[in-house]
């Protein structure tokens, strides 16, 4: 199965995160790229959606892969004493 892009946005504040969580839930099911290139601006609550998503991937099984992380977004995943790794989900390896 060929894997979903979803770009992410320029900004993932607080007031992106419910669009954020409405274009992952309706991409549930399937292997999905995150594109990060364009992350500018990305808060705790941005984070937390990301989070989730790769826990929910992971426990359905599915892959989802973070490509291209911005600056920003590295820094950020950094300063929270996160790895870039605990947002992707590598799906069922059986």
């Amino acid at each position: 199965m060929s894997s979903t892009r979803l770009d992410l946005p320029e900004r993932l504040d607080l007031a992106a995160t419910c669009t954020l969580a409405k274009d992952l839930i309706a991409r549930r099911g399937g292997p999905l790229d995150l594109n990060a290139a364009a992350v500018a601006r990305i808060g705790t609550p941005g984070l937390q959606v990301l989070l989730s998503a790769a826990r929910t991937w992971r426990a359905d099984g599915q892959i989802l892969r973070l490509t291209d992380a911005s600056p920003v977004l590295q820094e950020a995943v950094r300063t929270l004493g996160l790895d870039l790794a605990e947002l992707c989900a590598e799906g069922n390896l059986n």
